[in-house]
């Protein structure tokens, strides 16, 4: 039996399959793709008393969300910040499979605890040409996570989305090389690109966001 998830969960799957969300649509996969990834989008609620009641009736300033940043010398977008999460293997049988099998060796996480609300539309990421499969998920029964492998990532953090989504912590990003986009800082991670446009392309179709003032430019970091 599924557990219960906060309704905006649904709301997010809902608006999605209408079509309504651009940013699914325009990062659409090429049909000769071949490379096939996961990642777990894992909300859940603070470990304040009483913060499981709240977040499940909605109050973001009540849950939070599993990010990692990878580790630097890694090949493919080192140093960024991301979700748990990495391929397809040959022996998964799903995305889903995928995404919690990653979580479980990146992060150390109890797949027991979790329930999966939906799968999203692939997504491709152009840098890597990689497609994506993101995995919407709430963890109805947290449990701890840890840096299980420091040659994949060096920081797991459960960072509140009362953070993410304040206005005094967002940005736009510009890359040299011409990119814009979203982001944001919080508990000393910056976080952009692929995982700052899927986070909130995901708040924006829940109902989450507040408005920001998309005049205010960022450009990256040197190092992580």
């Amino acid at each position: 039996m599924t557990a219960p998830h906060p309704a905006w969960l649904d709301r997010v799957t809902g608006e999605v399959a209408e079509q309504r969300v651009d940013y699914f649509t325009r990062f659409a996969p090429p049909a000769d793709a071949s490379r096939f990834s996961a990642v777990l989008m894992l909300f859940g609620p603070t470990g304040e008393p009483g913060a499981a009641e709240s977040a499940l009736a909605g109050d973001a300033s009540r849950t939070e969300i599993v990010l990692t940043r990878r580790a630097a010398d890694l090949r493919a977008h080192p140093g960024q910040v991301s979700f748990p999460g990495g391929r397809i293997d040959p022996a998964d049988s799903h995305p889903v499979a995928a995404a919690l099998r990653e979580a479980e060796e990146e992060v150390g996480l109890e797949s027991e605890g979790v329930t999966v609300v939906g799968t999203l539309p692939e997504l491709f990421l152009g840098p890597s040409e990689n497609v994506v499969t993101p995995v919407l998920a709430w963890w109805h029964r947290p449990g701890e996570i840890r840096v299980v492998d420091r040659r994949e990532v060096d920081v797991v953090a459960r960072v509140r989305l009362a953070d993410l989504l304040d206005p005094s912590r967002r940005f736009t990003v510009v890359h040299p090389l011409g990119y814009r986009g979203p982001g944001v800082e919080v508990d000393g991670l910056f976080v952009w690109g692929f995982t700052a446009m899927l986070l909130f392309a995901v708040l924006d179709a829940a109902g989450l966001t507040v408005p920001w003032d998309s005049s205010v430019i960022r450009t990256l970091p040197e190092g992580p």
